[in-house]
């Protein structure tokens, strides 16, 4: 395959991806605003600073509101992880590789692109954003759903399936981050019933609350929660089965060329790291402090699947 298709494949997958990841990083600061509502700014910046977009978001606003954080987040293509300039990469790349698509996946993205930049157009206040944030979400879904039941098990499919595993490994953690990085106001709510409704709504951004209340239903408390979103191998949005995802991606491609290149070593290594692991040896590490290295490492694979398989943009 071109170097070219390789690159569109993915990064259409990855914006696809970014696109849902930024709604759901915006409900989560949304709700978790709710429940600390004496300093909501603190909320909306942790939020712009996970995303990793405080910088240009400082450089266009002076003050941290709940307005101005969700349209810099939703409709700014000032902003490149904004989720009108996600979706609108997404059909780029999409229409780079068409021929590389089955029609019902064009249609999905190209609908997507037409419904959310209407959607778009205007301002969106508080009592319209959680409709459209599920919007955002089901026409993503509708997307996946049309790659997984029209796609062949082929490196097409695999390049996406890197770009979706990448992507959205890199959202969870950052999420988790909002957590333990800016979320709580002092290391006396650790435990309390304010870290508790917190984490719950951690869950609920990443629609984990039902699975995991069906797997712990007598064990809701912090430490079980980060388990199952860093290790848990069932829930698909975990650190460790996005780690699986990418993993067995890069071993299809890796034995459908006949060739070994160096993002594999660097998965391998990821891979071992993870197995690693258990949730008592990444609190004694620091919560912060594995996330952080594990964004790092997700970001590292990224830019050497791109020099490996020669992608261009």
């Amino acid at each position: 395959m071109l170097g070219k298709t390789a690159g569109g494949l993915y990064w259409m997958s990855r914006f696809l991806e970014r696109s849902e990841n930024t709604a759901r990083l915006i409900e989560a600061g949304f709700r978790i605003a709710l429940t600390r509502s004496k300093d909501p700014a603190s909320e909306w910046k942790s939020v712009l600073t996970t995303a990793g977009v405080r910088g240009i978001y400082d450089a266009k606003y002076d003050s941290y509101t709940a307005a101005h954080a969700v349209d810099f987040l939703l409709r700014d293509t000032g902003n490149p992880s904004s989720v009108i300039s996600s979706i609108e990469n997404a059909r780029t790349n999409a229409r780079l590789v068409r021929t590389a698509l089955t029609t019902e996946v064009w249609e999905a993205v190209n609908e997507s692109w037409m419904t959310l930049k209407a959607a778009l157009k205007k301002p969106v206040n508080d009592t319209q954003l959680p409709a459209l944030l599920g919007e955002i979400r089901r026409h993503t879904a509708l997307v996946r759903g049309a790659v997984h039941g029209t796609m062949l098990r082929n490196d097409i499919f695999d390049f996406t399936q890197i770009g979706t595993s990448l992507e959205r490994a890199d959202n969870t953690a950052r999420i988790i981050d909002v957590k333990y990085y800016t979320l709580l106001p002092s290391a006396s709510s650790v435990g309390s019933t304010l870290d508790n409704v917190q984490w719950e709504t951690i869950l609920r951004s990443v629609s984990a609350h039902r699975s995991f209340k069906w797997l712990n239903n007598h064990d809701i408390s912090p430490a079980s929660i980060a388990e199952f979103l860093i290790l848990d191998n069932r829930f698909p949005r975990s650190l460790s089965f996005c780690n699986r995802l990418l993993d067995d991606s890069l071993g299809f491609l890796a034995k459908d060329y006949g060739t070994r290149l160096p993002c594999h070593d660097l998965i391998d290594i990821q891979r071992d790291k993870m197995r690693e692991h258990t949730i008592a040896s990444i609190f004694d590490e620091g919560l912060h402090v594995f996330i952080t290295s594990f964004i790092h490492d997700n970001n590292a694979i990224g830019l050497q699947i791109e020099k490996d398989y020669r992608f261009v943009r």
